[in-house]
Order: C-alpha cells, then structure tokens, then sequence
C-alpha cells in the first residue's frame, strides 16, 4: 500500500485545494448582438473581435 513519506505540510494542502474557490466563467453581453459571450474572445456567430472583422460570420460560411 501506497504511503506518504513525509507530511503535507497546510500550506501545500492549502495550494491544492486552492483551485476549489475557481468561480464560474464570466460572461458579458455582446454590444452589437446583445448575446452573451466570455470577455476577450471572439464572438464565434458574427466573427467580431474588439469590433474588427477577424474571421467570417457564421451564416457566410454555411452558405
């Protein structure tokens, strides 16, 4: 059986369990659709970033 050679010392254990505490993902709503999308990402349905055309909307490229 598989034992610990020394003792987790509070701070380590504190450090580990410290990603627990992560909150949800925030998200902000888009000013030209109004839908909701992470802050500093791309918004995937019309290919905007930063109001810049960075990628081609999503209906172009069905079509």
């Amino acid at each position: 059986m598989a034992v610990p050679k020394r003792k987790t010392s509070p701070s380590r254990r504190g450090m580990r369990r410290s990603a627990d505490a992560l909150k949800q993902p925030t998200y902000i709503e888009d000013k030209d659709s109004g839908e909701l999308r992470r802050p500093h990402h791309i918004d995937l349905k019309t290919g905007m970033y930063k109001g810049r055309q960075v990628l081609k909307a999503k209906a172009d490229v069905e079509a």
